[in-house]
């Protein structure tokens, strides 16, 4: 099964859900009824310049949010949009799941 999001839905997160900052990446998250544990990611060129360093960005956020779902740590109903910011740069698979463990944490403590 695959965790990624669709395009079209990327809007709808957007413009009707909440973000949370954190060190390493901005969470996107819309919950809803018929919400799937989706993911989607962004990693902009101002923060790397390089195709390859967004490339691996996008990777690392992608494989990190499998291992939470494969692990059942992500909520469920929950969709989410994950921004790569600069300091994500150099950083383990191990460290990005932390983070977005992290972040899911915020959502739900308050």
């Amino acid at each position: 099964m695959s965790t990624r999001l669709p395009g079209a839905k990327y809007s709808r997160i957007f413009d009707r859900g909440r973000s949370i900052k954190g060190r390493l990446l901005v969470a996107w998250y819309y919950s809803a009824a018929d919400a799937d544990r989706l993911a989607g990611v962004v990693v902009s060129k101002k923060s790397f310049h390089e195709a390859v360093d967004r490339s691996r960005a996008k990777r690392l956020m992608r494989e990190a949010f499998r291992l939470l779902v494969k692990e059942g740590s992500a909520p469920v109903g929950v969709e989410w949009i994950f921004i790569g910011r600069a300091a994500l740069r150099g950083r383990k698979c191990g460290e990005v799941k932390s983070e977005m463990l992290r972040l899911m944490g915020k959502v739900y403590d308050g």
